[in-house]
């Protein structure tokens, strides 16, 4: 049973940098006790391995050691080997801290580390209690600089309306779309269905110069090829029975702002060879006109469909694919972006709640509740995951004892489908993408699995082989054969 931390103490993820085995055990048992997760490394070269394909809070590193085995302490340069991890550390993980370890000697040049980004050190030998006291405060600092900028995203601040991303797959596609936004390229934006494609075009359009113009949304799926040409052209009157004024199109009227064509796969042919010389002239002609109209537009597309697939089987034209793909965003499923659903999960509460519960506290909800929910697949992502936490939000609002008790979310308001799926780890449809993946090794990517899910279970190690759908023995074995504590 694992030992219950202090309700104030954070968990955090730290990579011990130790040649000496014996001193790194030490240092992650006393670390281990306020319930942090530990991974330990004996070198530069396994610790850059770990920052490179991990993700952590804090960095504790001794000063001198081995880069490589029958190597010194001491870089080529005349450098300490822990100074060389401590760069490492600001070049791949920026975001977390650095507490370097010292003999006393070597105070001078500990100190020097403030001046290239360390948050502390401490002498050797160790005070275990100045240590792990120094090491909490490092891991407050880093938690809490994630949290601001969480906290950016879940108050729907700097354009970037309704996005919740805390993963680093999500805050790389939010620094793509802050890079392209200030551009004129065209943006293609692919994923599964309910991923949230529309509002990362939203945010595309709120970060660009054109943000204090229109942005129109015109879904291409379903509709009669005459009807589509007509909402996207528009048309003079007399053009057709029932035309009975002129009416500008789509384009026209978001003129100086964005066009979204969402489900853009789903175009008629006709239709795409209209939209690309739209795209090449900048100029469109209504239905029943001869002259044409210079438009400038900024054009963002979505699709949940393969078009370079298409264009082989020729049911998208090539030249348009290469015309609207001049940058592409690539929204990964849910259940390759786990760590968001607590975050959307705990925002979505606060939405509804909002909406339902006006003046009232925000609805608790259970850690079984959200473990289940973080363990689900989610086939439909975000949108289905949205869905399920208005549902249970009702449904709790439903079971309290009165219109003033505090609403409390538990597994018994999950929907009936959610929480009796059998394929908790989220085996999915087989239509995963793994191109992010792609170079990583098996036991990195089980590695990392095991340490995000000991930290959303606050270290409890019989959660987190049930959620990893492993039994705690092998779970034992695994912490113990990759350094984990």
């Amino acid at each position: 049973m694992s030992e219950k931390k202090p309700a104030e103490q954070v968990v955090a993820q730290v990579l011990i940098v130790e040649d000496e085995p014996e001193h790194a055990d030490v240092m992650a048992e006393a670390l281990r006790r306020p319930g942090h997760i530990c991974t330990i490394v004996h070198g530069i070269e396994d610790a850059a391995n770990e920052l490179r394909h991990g993700s952590f809070d804090v960095i504790v590193t001794d000063l001198r050691m081995p880069e490589s085995a029958g190597k010194e302490g001491v870089n080529s340069d005349g450098g300490n080997a822990g100074m060389r991890v401590l760069e490492l550390a600001g070049e791949l993980q920026p975001d977390a801290e650095t507490v370097m370890v010292t003999a006393h000697g070597d105070v001078p040049t500990a100190r020097d580390a403030f001046k290239h980004g360390a948050f502390d050190f401490v002498q050797k030998p160790l005070d275990l209690v100045v240590f792990r006291s120094v090491v909490n405060r490092a891991a407050d600092q880093a938690v809490l600089r994630s949290e601001s900028g969480e906290l950016k995203d879940l108050v729907q601040h700097d354009g970037f309306e309704g996005i919740v991303a805390g993963s680093e797959a999500m805050r790389k596609i939010l620094k793509t779309v802050k890079t392209v936004a200030n551009s004129k390229l065209p943006v293609l934006i692919t994923g599964e269905s309910g991923t949230g494609k529309e509002l990362i075009a939203q945010a595309v359009h709120n970060n660009s110069p054109r943000s204090s113009k229109r942005f129109v949304t015109m879904n291409c799926a379903g509709q009669a090829e005459s009807l589509l040409e007509d909402q996207l052209f528009g048309h003079r009157k007399g053009a057709f029975t029932g035309a009975e004024k002129d009416r500008e199109g789509v384009f026209e009227y978001a003129n100086h702002g964005t066009v979204f064509l969402d489900e853009i796969g789903d175009m008629p042919l006709a239709m795409q060879a209209k939209l690309l010389r739209v795209l090449e002239s900048g100029e469109v002609v209504r239905l029943g006109a001869n002259e044409a109209q210079h438009v400038d537009v900024r054009f963002v597309s979505a699709t949940n469909k393969e078009l370079s697939a298409m264009t082989g089987d020729g049911s998208f034209r090539q030249d348009l694919f290469f015309r609207i793909n001049g940058a592409h965003i690539h929204l990964p499923p849910l259940r390759e972006r786990r760590e968001d659903i607590p975050r959307i999960v705990r925002h979505a509460i606060a939405k509804f709640a909002g909406e339902l519960l006006a003046g009232q506290p925000t609805p608790e909800i259970s850690d079984a509740a959200l473990l289940r929910l973080t363990g689900y697949a989610w086939p439909g992502n975000v949108r289905q995951l949205i869905n399920v936490v208005e549902n249970m939000v009702v449904m709790a609002i439903g079971d309290r004892e009165d219109d003033h008790s505090v609403v409390k979310i538990d597994v018994r308001h999950i929907p009936a489908e959610i929480s009796q799926d059998e394929q908790p780890n989220g085996a999915g449809d087989g239509s995963a993408q793994t191109g992010s993946l792609a170079g990583t090794s098996l036991e990195q990517l089980e590695k990392q699995a095991i340490r995000e899910t000991l930290k959303l279970t606050g270290g409890n190690r019989e959660q987190t082989a049930k959620l990893l759908g492993i039994g705690e023995r092998t779970l034992y074995r695994k912490l113990k054969d990759y350094g984990l504590r």
